[in-house]
């Protein structure tokens, strides 16, 4: 038998693949929850409010997606290769046509940050965390030798995620994917790293 806790994932598992493909104003409750195979009276079981649904949807997500970069960065290689995998799995994210694997930051950032305080803080709160573990490996990069810049990790990591943002959102508008080739070269610049080493200091 499903526990409480069960449930509660598989409606948000449900709704990360539902939402990442539609928004979240596009889609309602009711097709979550049928999609889910969850009683429609027993949402507020679950979740005080939508609101509320929203901002937990968000940590979930974001607290899988944090996992991974955990799990990468724990990886074998220096902090140059392994910033490298993880900007070419940012580029495989969103070219995949599996909407569970779609970046909810770029799909409902602009969105929801005008509809709810709940869930624009919580945007807040998992940006921030991703941006955090970027400084420390890029910082360890530093560390190493591996990547050259000398600018405060934590500056380059918010200029690149900002930058890789903006890639995604263009990707999107422009069907193709001409914005990650220049964001990923940018990337090599900023960092000093691949084949643009020669070159360490660029400020993005």
């Amino acid at each position: 038998m499903a526990t409480t806790g069960d449930t509660r994932q598989q409606i948000l598992q449900v709704a990360q693949r539902i939402i990442g493909s539609k928004g979240f104003s596009a889609v309602g409750l009711n097709e979550i929850l049928r999609t889910a195979g969850v009683p429609k009276g027993s949402f507020y079981h679950y979740f005080e409010s939508k609101d509320c649904f929203g901002e937990a949807l968000l940590e979930h997500y974001f607290d899988e997606y944090l996992e991974g970069m955990d799990s990468l960065f724990a990886g074998s290689g220096d902090a140059a290769h392994l910033l490298n995998l993880y900007w070419k799995q940012w580029i495989g994210n969103q070219r995949s046509s599996g909407d569970a694997a779609k970046c909810l930051a770029v799909k409902l950032g602009a969105e929801v940050a005008d509809l709810s305080q709940r869930m624009r803080a919580a945007l807040d709160r998992g940006t921030r965390r991703i941006i955090d573990r970027l400084a420390r490996a890029i910082a360890q990069g530093q560390h190493e030798g591996c990547v050259l810049t000398e600018l405060p990790a934590d500056q380059v990591a918010l200029r690149l995620y900002l930058l890789w943002l903006g890639a995604s959102v263009l990707a999107k508008i422009r069907q193709d994917d001409t914005s990650f080739t220049a964001a990923f070269d940018e990337t090599q610049r900023a960092l000093g790293i691949g084949p643009m080493a020669w070159k360490p200091h660029v400020v993005l």
